[in-house]
């Protein structure tokens, strides 16, 4: 990618999250199983894509200027206000008297949840990684959105500081089914991230009443949300947007327990834990699958360098970093089924081991998480 060639037709592909617009006004509009566009979309057609495509494994100029991935930066801010007016008018359409039914209605909340999830947690991810502030307010409204803002200081101060160790509650451990891993981080998750910020309060001498504590934002944005579904909806709306947000937060972390599951960071003894590195993350090369996701599967690059840019993240071979079998969705599809999901990666991540500390003999406290916390840790 040159600085002086126009971007436009590599930033293309990266757009197609906007064909989940029409299919949510039909499901709005037209009712009856319309909705089930939406997943078909975003799951089996980029699923069926990544089969005919093939894989991608070129690896882009990193020292690219900001302007010149204007059009690559322009979906991620675009997509903010077509989420929100997509779900302002997902609750609208079905306040309205004898236009959809109970079942109709669910389906339209499921499909705007597969929006939301799919395409807004990632972008998501994408804009609070930034350092503009308003890439990271559109980040917050994003998260707001599904309820889920805390993830935001979870990302940031937890996940990428103690990724593969036991601190970290979104890294899936070897041989947890996915149910219980989720369970798991919805009820540590929240509690992970307050842990952490006051933390940070803490050492600057502040209290956690303190109004530099994001977690007061999270809480007005939030309950901005549901008062607007409620206002719209009445009590039938706040259902409704509960519904989405789940299935949202579904989606978020069945992806999070794809992206590292099984995957340690070798304890050195006494809390200290060696750093981060490629193989500490699961990748894959498949190509339709990484324009959806704007390049979320080239995940161990996003590790070494967070802040670096959708675009410009690098992809690794099998011999620096472990790669998938499948794209993000199917691998999640298999990720329901705990005994296929075993059978599948159980066996790689044997291989990992062997492949990368042969010296280790002994995996069970990784298994358990009953290894030390790491020191210094939030």
């Amino acid at each position: 990618m040159s600085e002086s060639a126009s971007p436009v037709p590599s930033a293309l592909p990266f757009w197609m999250s906007l064909g989940m617009v029409p299919l949510a006004i039909l499901a709005m509009t037209l009712g009856g199983w319309w909705w089930v566009l939406m997943p078909l979309y975003a799951w089996y057609l980029v699923t069926g894509l990544d089969a005919v495509l093939g894989e991608s494994t070129a690896n882009p100029p990193t020292e690219v200027s900001t302007q010149a991935l204007f059009w690559h930066r322009a979906i991620t801010i675009i997509w903010v206000p077509v989420q929100l007016v997509l779900l302002l008018a997902a609750l609208w359409a079905a306040a309205l008297p004898g236009h959809l039914s109970g079942w109709e209605k669910f389906g339209l909340f499921f499909g705007i949840g597969v929006a939301t999830g799919t395409i807004g947690m990632v972008y998501a991810h994408e804009l609070l990684h930034q350092k503009t502030p308003l890439e990271r307010w559109l980040g917050d409204l994003l998260l707001a959105s599904v309820l889920y803002s805390h993830f935001r200081s979870e990302h940031l101060l937890v996940h990428h500081s103690w990724v593969a160790t036991p601190r970290d509650a979104v890294s899936a451990r070897y041989n947890e089914g996915f149910h219980r891993f989720f369970l798991r981080v919805l009820t540590e998750g929240p509690r992970s991230a307050w842990r952490a910020e006051r933390g940070l309060l803490a050492r600057a001498k502040r209290r956690p009443t303190d109004p530099r504590n994001p977690f007061w934002r999270y809480a007005a944005l939030q309950a901005a949300m549901l008062l607007a579904a409620a206002l719209i909806g009445g009590w039938q709306g706040v259902a409704l947007f509960l519904l989405q947000a789940f299935v949202a937060i579904w989606q978020l972390e069945l992806t999070n327990y794809v992206e590292h599951y099984g995957l340690s960071r070798k304890h050195l003894g006494e809390g200290r834990y060696e750093h981060i590195k490629p193989r500490h993350s699961w990748n894959a090369a498949h190509r339709a699958t990484n324009w959806l996701l704007i390049n979320l599967q080239r995940h161990s690059d996003h590790h070494v360098k967070p802040d670096r840019r959708y675009p410009l993240l690098q992809t690794y071979t099998e011999d620096e970093a472990p790669q998938l079998p499948l794209g993000y969705p199917a691998m999640t599809f298999l990720a329901m089924a705990p005994p296929l999901w075993r059978r599948r990666m159980n066996p790689r991540v044997r291989a990992w081991r062997r492949q990368f500390y042969p010296e280790i003999e002994d995996w069970g406290p990784y298994n358990s998480g009953e290894i030390p916390m790491p020191r210094g840790a939030l």
